[in-house]
């Protein structure tokens, strides 16, 4: 990857936290136009299949799926080539907006990770309602996979999911390349974030939410976890702190199952199939077949 699009990404993050403290009242008439596109886009996923209440399970796929997007995306935007993967495998497919801040529109996932996780909570509540699943699985990228941890840890999420799958989750926080230890160079630098947009502070190496969320272990009983990784992330670095510990747990680097794939942060999550490939036998590993680099055609 080339070096600009390495620090683009954390650049856009800190631009993004001194806009949202800054945004102007103006943004009224951006969030009615956002919320018209938004609403075009979901009753065309649900025509496709995806985000229908009415869909129910299948003896083959007996759990609906949810899927979580990350830091900056949305419940569409985020899921446009993998939805469908899973739809036409015969899978009930929804997908949650959770993190919004006021007069920011589309881009979600900013607002703070605990409250982002009792949206989550109170989503998968209705998901399982409408198709009147015991259970649901997740499937998250980047934020999205380590959200749903405290969801399983304190909410009791832990009863009503059988599995979650992370795409390159930044479980023990970030660097961001190491950008994050920039901060204290910068007076008020760390404040601006964590008052604008505490869903970024967040996920900061070493934040107190991280400790939270980590005490006493990775994971929960009863719940199987599954991280696919890239080693060319450059958002959720070093790479390897994406990793989980405990039981239950399968660990993926996705070079390992195709040395060819040269996917970073956000292509592993929008539209790697490889990494899809994967996706599908975590939530149905009596009937995975193998990943390789030729799982890009299947």
């Amino acid at each position: 990857m080339l070096p600009w699009k390495r620090v683009l990404g954390p650049l856009a993050a800190l631009l993004l936290a001194a806009t949202a403290a800054t945004v102007p009242t103006t943004a009224a008439h951006a969030d009615s136009t956002a919320t018209a596109t938004t609403a075009t886009a979901t009753a065309a996923a649900s025509a496709s299949g995806w985000n229908d209440y009415g869909c129910k399970p299948s003896a083959a796929h007996p759990r609906p799926v949810v899927l979580v997007h990350g830091t900056f995306g949305n419940s569409i935007d985020n899921w446009l080539a993998l939805a469908p993967y899973l739809t036409v495998r015969g899978y009930c497919v929804f997908s949650v907006d959770y993190g919004q801040l006021p007069g920011v529109p589309l881009f979600n996932g900013l607002g703070p990770i605990d409250k982002s996780a009792a949206q989550l909570s109170a989503f998968v509540d209705k998901v399982l309602a409408a198709t009147g699943a015991a259970e649901a699985d997740l499937v998250g990228h980047s934020q999205g996979g380590m959200m749903p941890r405290y969801y399983l840890k304190f909410l009791g999420g832990a009863a009503k999911v059988n599995a979650l799958v992370g795409i390159a989750p930044d479980n023990h926080g970030t660097t961001l390349g190491g950008l994050t230890n920039l901060l204290p160079y910068f007076p008020g630098a760390e404040d601006l974030l964590s008052a604008a947009t505490p869903g970024l502070a967040d996920q900061i190496t070493g934040s107190a939410f991280l400790a939270q969320l980590n005490a006493g272990g990775d994971t929960v009983a009863g719940v199987r976890y599954t991280v696919i990784a890239t080693k060319y992330d450059e958002v959720a670095t070093p790479w390897r702190t994406q990793y989980l510990s405990g039981s239950n747990v399968r660990n993926v680097l996705l070079q390992d199952l195709c040395p060819l794939d040269l996917s970073e942060h956000v292509a592993i999550g929008l539209f790697d199939r490889i990494a899809f490939h994967e996706v599908a036998n975590a939530l149905d590993p009596a009937h995975a077949t193998a990943t390789t680099c030729a799982s890009v055609f299947s």
